[in-house]
């Protein structure tokens, strides 16, 4: 799944080796090395989450005991190699009260679900499922393609038209989604990740898409192999923040979270908060974009997920 062997060789050789590089799990491209941060996070021996005490968590039918999964997440995040996993459960994918038969039940409507709307989405617009990517637009606003082959056909419907008027902005954004990381190297992952951002920019027709979705979406992707496994998870992240993405001509998002964080720093350090002040920033609009994704663009990869594991879970 992550670099050109896969998750799960990574896996192997670094039990055979007894190395604990995150790197090995998150390879950072050549190129970007230098200006890349480092991470802070590192498993840690009986604090982190290891694959041994997540396994040993499930009882013999499939029921979790997420109590103690959490405890130990909150001490010391979660190991790279059970990530994904972990994530369904923490987002809310899975009851942990049922059973492994229930989850795979589960899991296949969800998929079959997935293959229906993507099948629909890729009607209008077959390039989605191709490995490939737009990132031009591909209709006028009337609905007329811009492309003959871009399109199956003319659209008049407002919901049609407005989804594939984002489609090429999507593709922008997904090119420069996390591009430090080995993994966003190979088109066909860059692919993966505008698929699941198109579809539920379809799926979801009062939000759509919005720049930023893009940095959620990322992480389900590289941990997730299967795309609608990464799909799902995705979707269950959004149920969460969706509204940090609605914005209108008189309110942001974020707008409630900017008034608590300015009253949190006005207790705490009355004398920055003045600062800010001072600066015009009383407002604290230059953290929208920090509080809008979590976070992303402000640590390493490596350290933002561990960040999330503490606060979903």
């Amino acid at each position: 799944m992550v670099g050109c062997g896969g998750l799960t060789e990574i896996v192997d050789i670094m039990k055979r080796t007894g190395a604990e590089d995150l790197g090995d799990f998150y390879p950072i491209r050549p190129d970007c090395q230098a200006d890349t941060p480092k991470p802070r996070f590192k498993p840690r021996a009986g604090k982190t989450l290891s694959e041994r005490r997540w396994n040993a968590a499930f009882s013999e039918d499939g029921h979790l005991d997420i109590e103690k999964v959490l405890r130990r997440i909150q001490r010391g995040g979660v190991h790279p190699a059970i990530k994904g996993s972990v994530w369904e459960f923490v987002l809310g994918c899975f009851d942990p009260n049922s059973t492994y038969e229930e989850r795979n039940q589960l899991r296949q409507c969800r998929r079959e679900q997935y293959i229906r709307w993507k099948a629909e989405c890729q009607h209008m617009v077959p390039v989605i499922g191709s490995g490939k990517l737009i990132t031009t637009p591909i209709i006028t606003d009337a609905g007329q393609p811009v492309i003959d082959s871009a399109i199956n056909s003319c659209f008049s419907d407002k919901r049609s038209i407005q989804w594939m008027l984002a489609l090429h902005q999507i593709g922008l954004d997904v090119v420069r989604t996390d591009r430090a990381l080995a993994f966003y190297e190979s088109e066909k992952n860059q692919a993966k990740l505008w698929d699941i951002l198109a579809i539920y920019a379809w799926v979801d027709n009062d939000i759509s898409y919005v720049q930023g979705m893009n940095d959620i979406c990322s992480p389900m992707v590289i941990l997730l192999e299967n795309e609608a496994d990464a799909f799902w998870c995705f979707e269950r992240a959004m149920r969460r923040l969706r509204e940090n993405f609605r914005c209108s001509a008189s309110s942001m998002g974020v707008q409630t979270q900017l008034s608590t964080l300015s009253q949190v720093i006005k207790t705490v350090d009355p004398k920055l908060h003045q600062h800010l002040e001072d600066l015009d920033g009383g407002e604290y609009l230059f953290a929208f974009r920090m509080l809008m994704v979590l976070f992303r663009r402000e640590f390493s990869f490596v350290d933002s997920l561990y960040l999330w594991e503490i606060g979903f879970s």
